[in-house]
């Protein structure tokens, strides 16, 4: 995926989303700004890496039916497997964040409200590289 966007080898209970905080007026920017507060109302301040609430709710849900075009990285022999795609409400920062439910997640598995976790997931790999990025895991409740 994209550098910086997340932790890099860290384990799943350590691993997180990756966003930057403005010094001035405590806006939180996912995915991360480097170059500027993009808060209208702030004057400016530096931007600070920070580690993004691990949990959330969803906010809403879908599923993707359809092979993407490229450059989305998919083998076209291969049959085309559904993927469910989750906006979440970060617990602390009140933001919404998209990304893939885990594989095996359907939208039938989801509900509006239900808490979510993000954890490491693979977007590709080949022989050589596995290209990582982020997905959406509902936490289940002990009963």
């Amino acid at each position: 995926m994209v550098a910086g966007w997340f932790t890099q080898d860290s384990g799943e209970e350590d691993f997180r989303l990756l966003g930057t905080r403005c010094t001035a007026c405590s806006a939180v920017f996912f995915p991360r700004e480097d170059s500027f507060c993009r808060n209208p109302a702030c004057t400016g301040g530096e931007l600070a890496e920070v580690p993004l609430s691990k949990r959330g709710r969803v906010w809403s849900y879908t599923d993707g039916r359809y092979r993407p075009p490229a450059p989305y990285v998919c083998d076209p022999d291969a049959q085309w497997e559904p993927y469910t795609l989750v906006a979440v409400e970060l617990e602390a920062e009140r933001m919404v964040v998209l990304g893939q439910g885990v594989p095996g997640v359907r939208v039938s598995d989801l509900a509006v409200g239900m808490e979510v976790e993000v954890v490491p997931g693979v977007l590709n790999e080949d022989g050589d590289t596995v290209w990582t990025t982020w997905h959406w895991r509902p936490v289940r409740v002990a009963s």
